[in-house]
C-alpha cells in the first residue's frame, strides 16, 4: 500500500473521529477509543487491563473532555432532586435478615443506608451520560478493557443507568454489586471525603469467604484500598467479588453508574430493586426466580 493511500486513510479516520458523537464527550487524545487498530488504542486498553488484573479496579483519569466537565456536573445536579432515597438498613448482600444464621454472621450485619438513586427512566435520552452509555464504540472499548468479546446494556429498565446521589455527610455502606462489573463516571466530586474504598477479590464464585468479610465489617481495613475520583474520571470495577463502600463526604457527591453485563438479560434482584429504587416492574417480578450462575448471595 502506497504512502499516499495510507495518508488518505489516516485523514479519513481523523475526519470521521472529529464528527463522531463521542468527540465532544471523551478526551480522544488521551483515550483514542475510535482507533481500535492503532498502537495507542492497544496501549490504553492494556493499561486498564493491567489495573483490573491487579485488584479488579481501574481508574481512567480525565476521561471526559475538560470543556465538558462543567456541563456534566450541571446535568447531574439538575437530575439529583429526582433521586429516591432508601432510608433503611441493609447488609452487604442487600438481602433480608435470616434469623437462622448466627448473630455475628456478615449477612446479619446491617448498616444505615441514606443514599439516593436517580433511575434510568428518569434520565433524559439526550443527557450526556445517556449518549455515552448507549454508544457502541464506547461499549466496545469497555468490553476490550474487560477482556470480554461483547457486553450488553442492562435489560433492567430502572437500574441500567443511574446517578448515585450522596448528600452532605452521608456514606454508601459496604456492599457487593449484583453484576460482575460496573462502569462509573464521577459527575460531581464532593468538597472533601467521599473516597471509594474496596476489599479486592474478597470472595469468588462458590466461596463467600465470610471470615474475611466479617473482619472488614468489624473495622480491619488492612487489605482495603482507597481511591479518590475527580469529576470526569471513569472507573471500571469488578464489584461482584470485591466488597466496597464510599466513605462519608462533605458536600454533595454525584456518580453515574453505567450498567453492562455479559448477557443481554441482566436484571437486578426483586429485593435489591425494591430497597434501593423504591419500585419494581413486571420484568423484575418475572426474573425473580432465575438462579444466578455464581451461587453467591445478593
Amino acid at each position: 500500500m502506497s504512502q499516499a493511500t495510507l495518508a488518505t486513510q489516516a485523514t479519513e479516520q481523523d475526519v470521521t473521529a472529529e464528527h463522531h458523537p463521542l468527540a465532544r464527550i471523551i478526551d480522544l487524545e488521551r483515550y483514542p477509543i475510535l482507533e481500535r487498530d492503532s498502537d495507542a488504542y492497544r496501549a490504553a486498553v492494556e493499561g486498564v487491563r493491567q489495573q483490573l488484573r491487579t485488584d479488579g479496579c481501574a481508574l481512567l483519569s480525565k476521561f471526559i473532555r475538560e470543556d465538558l466537565i462543567e456541563p456534566l456536573r450541571e446535568e447531574s445536579e439538575a437530575l439529583a432532586p429526582k433521586a429516591f432515597y432508601s432510608d433503611n438498613n441493609v447488609n452487604p448482600y442487600v438481602t433480608p435478615d435470616d434469623p437462622s444464621l448466627p448473630e455475628d454472621h456478615p449477612a446479619r450485619f446491617f448498616q444505615h443506608y441514606t443514599n439516593g438513586f436517580v433511575a434510568r427512566d428518569l434520565i433524559p435520552e439526550d443527557a450526556i451520560v445517556q449518549q455515552l452509555y448507549r454508544d457502541p464504540d464506547f461499549q466496545r472499548f469497555v468490553a476490550d478493557c474487560l477482556e470480554e468479546p461483547v457486553i450488553y446494556e442492562f435489560a433492567d429498565p430502572i437500574a441500567g443507568l443511574v446517578i448515585n446521589v450522596m448528600p452532605d455527610d452521608t456514606e454508601l455502606p459496604w456492599h457487593f454489586d449484583t453484576n460482575e462489573f460496573i462502569v462509573s463516571l464521577m459527575t460531581r466530586r464532593p468538597n472533601e471525603g467521599g473516597e471509594f474504598q474496596y476489599a479486592p477479590n474478597i470472595r469468588r464464585p462458590g466461596d463467600e469467604n465470610f471470615a474475611a468479610v466479617q473482619r472488614v465489617l468489624e473495622g480491619d481495613h488492612t487489605d482495603v484500598e482507597s481511591l479518590t475520583l475527580n469529576t470526569g474520571d471513569l472507573q471500571l470495577f469488578k464489584g461482584r467479588y470485591s466488597m466496597h463502600r464510599v466513605a462519608a463526604a462533605k458536600g454533595q457527591r454525584l456518580c453515574t453508574l453505567l450498567g453492562y453485563a455479559k448477557t443481554p438479560d441482566m436484571m437486578g434482584s426483586l429485593e435489591h430493586t425494591k430497597r434501593i429504587y423504591g419500585r419494581v416492574t413486571q420484568q423484575h417480578i418475572d426474573a425473580d426466580n432465575q438462579r444466578r450462575h455464581d451461587a453467591l448471595m445478593g
